[in-house]
């Protein structure tokens, strides 16, 4: 099974590459962020053409995740429960299928909004961290990819592309990540390369791409038992040099 996760920034504005990454690797679910549309707006159709199905949780303009999925899905949660009525937007998308529960997450970014736009952001990696308690108690097979906005260890940002007070690597921020780690989960990239640069998002300005200013904060992780079938996580960096691209690439994990 091939499982792939992408912030496209815009699936609108990426609509050509999406369409060109399933035919090129037919992974069985792609998990999206920052769709920026609501679900009318989404083109589900022009993916259907492709053999895939749509499940969209949008938002007019901003964030959004969703799932392409070759599979039949039952979706179990359009959002992280326990949050207040509008805190998680447009964040999160749970759901079942081929006898396993994946989720699409887009975790704030923790910048804007100052003290207040940072504890939102660590809100919501707690409610995220007991959802994936909860069913991780349930010894599912579990799998959640995508932008958690968490550079994890200092090894995960090239020297120089953030500021020591970034949200991205701040000490609360890697913290919570741990938290994931110690419930269980295992980060499928650092499971087979466990060292050196692994980048994943490259900012459009200040020539980050050409100068490898990267960060790495796409990533999938899985419950033990689907770890014990990992077999393969590539990033595809070369989709960050494609015309018109998105500053995030996505990562493609392979189960056995």
């Amino acid at each position: 099974m091939l499982l792939a996760t992408w912030n496209v920034n815009s699936i609108r504005a990426r609509l050509r590459h999406v369409s060109q990454l399933l035919e090129r690797h037919h992974p069985d679910f792609l998990l999206l962020q920052e769709i920026k549309c609501e679900g009318a707006s989404f083109p589900a159709a022009e993916f259907k053409a492709l053999g895939y199905t749509a499940e969209v949780v949008g938002q007019k303009g901003y964030n959004g995740v969703a799932v392409l999925s070759r599979n039949r899905v039952e979706v179990r949660q359009r959002r992280l429960p326990r949050l207040r009525e509008g805190a998680a937007d447009a964040r999160y998308l749970e759901f079942e299928s081929e006898g396993m529960v994946l989720a699409s997450v887009y975790v704030p970014n923790g910048n804007s909004g100052g003290a207040a736009g940072f504890a939102a952001k660590l809100a919501f990696l707690a409610h995220l961290a007991e959802r994936l308690e909860a069913l991780l108690a349930e010894d599912l097979a579990l799998a959640i990819g995508g932008d958690f906005n968490v550079c994890p260890t200092p090894e995960d940002a090239a020297p120089g592309a953030l500021a020591p007070d970034d949200a991205l690597v701040r000490p609360e921020s890697r913290a919570a990540f741990r938290r994931f780690l110690w419930l269980g989960l295992t980060d499928a990239v650092r499971a087979l390369r466990p060292t050196g640069p692994a980048y994943t998002f490259w900012d459009y300005q200040g020539g980050a791409f050409d100068r490898d200013l990267g960060l790495r904060i796409d990533h999938v992780l899985l419950s033990p038992t689907l770890a014990e079938r990992l077999g393969e996580a590539e990033i595809c960096r070369g989709e960050r040099a494609a015309d018109q691209p998105s500053d995030h690439v996505p990562v493609m994990v392979r189960l056995k």
